[in-house]
């Protein structure tokens, strides 16, 4: 077996475990080192399993160490850092190799963030004529039925989404994006999508409603749609700016 196979069993070895997947994020989360005794607080670890983890991951090149210079007596703890900053957010259950994809299909798309959006809601609207919702809509379809039926769609994508009603309008509060560490870099790109996906699948269900605007991030695990019926506010042509709001 060559060194560089050796390093691979290695590294992969070290990531089979679920606990030293928790040290890892928990590391990667961390603005400063951390040592054993606090990531086991952090991960509802034994101190002993902490520092056996640490020691693997050590080995594979993941975390490195550094001895603690607060100048207490005694032989110096040790605080560990990660050695990447990984490209999923921690605890998101995403692949690193899906948002680092992700993120750099985003930011390449298109030279300027006003074409990317545009580019990201017309592939929104496209992808709503492929989800077949005029085959199984009835020629009279509501506003309340509409949402019901896009609410299912954004279900099925991970969203966690709740109906709730505001005046003669419909929100479609959408928790928990499965895509959330990328919108937060290209909010163009993502949420551009989601507001296309949203207005093209209202459109294929043929329901008298329009979408006045798609507000990302009104608190950090939440964006709102509002549907408004005909002759409701003139909706608006993209989502609000990004910010993470609390």
């Amino acid at each position: 077996m060559t060194s560089g196979m050796v390093e691979r069993n290695r590294m992969h070895g070290a990531l089979a475990a679920a606990s030293r997947l928790r040290l890892l994020d928990a590391l990667r989360a961390s603005d400063r080192a951390l040592d054993a005794r606090e990531l086991a607080a952090i991960c509802g670890l034994h101190l002993n399993t902490v520092r056996f983890h640490l020691q693997i991951l050590s080995e594979a090149g993941l975390v490195r160490s550094e001895p603690d210079s607060s100048g207490s007596r005694g032989r110096p703890r040790l605080r560990y850092t990660a050695t990447s900053a990984g490209s999923s957010a921690p605890g998101s259950g995403e692949p690193a190799g899906y948002q680092l994809l992700a993120a750099v299909l985003a930011a390449h798309w298109a030279d300027t963030p006003g074409e990317r959006a545009r580019r990201a809601e017309s592939a929104g609207r496209a992808t709503a004529k492929q989800q077949g919702f005029a085959a199984r809509s009835s020629t009279d379809v509501t506003t309340e039925d509409a949402v019901t039926q896009v609410g299912a769609l954004f279900a099925e994508l991970g969203f966690e989404p709740e109906i709730a009603r505001e005046g003669d309008a419909l929100q479609l509060r959408l928790h928990a994006c499965p895509f959330r560490a990328v919108a937060l870099e290209h909010p163009e790109v993502v949420c551009s999508m989601h507001q296309g996906l949203l207005r093209g699948a209202l459109d294929e269900l043929g329901a008298s409603a329009t979408t006045s605007s798609l507000t990302p991030f009104v608190q950090p695990h939440l964006c709102v749609a509002r549907i408004t019926p005909s002759g409701g506010p003139s909706p608006t042509t993209r989502p609000e700016p990004v910010g993470v709001r609390s």
